[in-house]
């Protein structure tokens, strides 16, 4: 019928051409990407200051480049990996260094990395524990493994899908599988296995911030540790000498 406007392809949960539909969101602090701006801050608070000139910060999964603004003054060459071309581009228009490739098989040397961060991405993933034994396998000894992701828990699945992704900007639509969030302890010990030290703490966003920004009065949201890591957590550890 003439002058209808095709409906948008239903995608499959976890489908990573959301991505390709979702591009002009990565940078609107309102949008559904919203949640990955706040969590992106409290990944930069887990990295240091680069210890050395010329060091390196690998950002796994980097999407469209949201980690940037919080390294700014850190001293870190950024390197943004990912897959999906539409997020390279826009992450590249935010001054990353790009690079797509698989982030269970990057295409850098062994120990090039200072720091490797690896945010919201291991619940995406079929194989987690591939990516985290590549993150270490690019860390340099002495170099800092920073992530964030969602536990292997009924109660992720209630509160990132059942409940997250009817609350504006926490989560888009049928962009998490419940099936590959994180096994926690299978985490650490692959990084153990690896030479990283891994540890844990639970992280929320402050309430009344969030109830804030909701009803338009506050520009951005604080994520603050808790106790409980049983939703979405942190790790951070330094890789050990050979």
């Amino acid at each position: 019928m003439g002058g209808c406007v095709p409906l948008p392809t239903p995608r499959a949960r976890n489908d990573p051409r959301q991505y390709d539909d979702l591009v002009d969101a990565w940078w609107d602090p309102r949008g559904a990407f919203a949640m990955l701006h706040w969590l992106a801050e409290a990944r930069a608070a887990l990295v240091p200051p680069a210890s050395r000139p010329a060091a390196v910060l690998v950002d796994l999964g980097c999407g469209g480049g949201l980690l940037a603004p919080h390294l700014e003054g850190k001293g870190y060459h950024h390197i943004g990996v990912d897959l999906t071309l539409s997020a390279l581009g826009t992450a590249r228009e935010h001054e990353l260094a790009v690079l797509r490739g698989d982030v269970t098989a990057v295409p850098l040397r062994d120990a090039s990395a200072d720091v490797v961060c690896a945010g919201e991405i291991l619940e995406h993933v079929t194989d987690a524990a591939a990516v985290a034994a590549e993150a270490c396998r690019l860390l340099r000894p002495g170099g800092t493994l920073v992530v964030d992701t969602i536990a292997a828990t009924r109660l992720a699945t209630l509160v990132a899908v059942e409940l997250g992704e009817r609350v504006p900007g926490a989560a888009p639509a049928g962009i998490h599988d419940p099936g590959l969030f994180v096994d926690r302890r299978a985490l650490v010990d692959t990084c153990a296995a690896h030479g990283v030290d891994l540890r844990l703490r639970g992280l929320r966003p402050k309430w009344r911030e969030l109830v804030g920004w909701m009803a338009g009065r506050r520009p951005t949201v604080t994520m603050v540790p808790v106790w409980t890591t049983a939703v979405l957590f942190q790790g951070w550890g330094t890789k050990a000498a050979p």
